[in-house]
């Protein structure tokens, strides 16, 4: 009984906690209402490593970093459509990062480029990215050597990631969510997007099971 009231405890902080890093313009509902594809960019990504590495080989390793969340979130996604969750469609990352190269948009000069100017590159109505601060390569899995009091005192901060959804026309920020990096939050990248976006799920703007509360209300 006390396991089963600690576990509903440590879900309800969870899913609370992960609520109070999320943000959803007022406007969403307007600004989204023609939205039919969005487009999941290679996350900007700033490492800050233990060990001395060349700027160079740090450089690639952020940019591997970045694509590797890229990829994550199309997976999420996809697993989530394939359940009819969604009431958009996602661009293919591949023809995404395709027509970026033939545009002359590369990982090191993404930034650069505004909401707007990356929506009309790509035909799309809205751009999924973010960044992500880390102090381990992500991709490679965390250090399993911790204990339990690591794990349940969320120690070994491995950094934040911040995922959020852009308006084209506007280029207005329409949702945002961050969330830090532990142990808890998942092994690799793949499980790190997988875990966090199930704890955004019920708030994901264009989550059907969402638009249908909220016209209910």
């Amino acid at each position: 009984m006390k396991n089963s009231l600690f576990a509903i405890t440590f879900l309800m902080c969870t899913v609370v906690g992960a609520q109070k890093n999320i943000y959803e313009n007022r406007r969403f509902d307007e600004l989204s209402a023609h939205h039919e594809l969005l487009a999941i960019v290679p996350f900007i990504t700033y490492l800050d490593l233990k060990k001395n590495v060349d700027q160079n080989e740090l450089k690639n390793l952020a940019k591997k970093e970045g694509y590797a969340v890229q990829n994550a979130l199309e997976t999420y996604f996809s697993k989530r459509k394939k359940r009819k969750k969604f009431n958009v469609e996602f661009q293919n990352i591949e023809d995404t990062n395709a027509v970026l190269a033939q545009q002359g948009v590369t990982y090191d000069n993404l930034d650069i480029y505004t909401i707007k100017e990356l929506c009309k590159i790509l035909k799309v109505d809205g751009i999924i990215s973010g960044n992500l601060n880390l102090n381990i390569l992500l991709s490679k899995g965390v250090p399993t050597n911790f204990s339990l009091l690591d794990y349940f005192s969320g120690d070994a901060n491995y950094g934040r990631i911040g995922v959020k959804v852009s308006d084209g026309d506007t280029g207005k920020l329409l949702w945002k969510y961050e969330k830090g990096i532990t142990k808890k939050t998942g092994k690799n990248t793949t499980e790190l997007v997988d875990k966090m976006m199930k704890l955004a799920s019920r708030k994901f703007p264009y989550d059907k099971e969402k638009k249908q509360r909220k016209n209910k209300n």
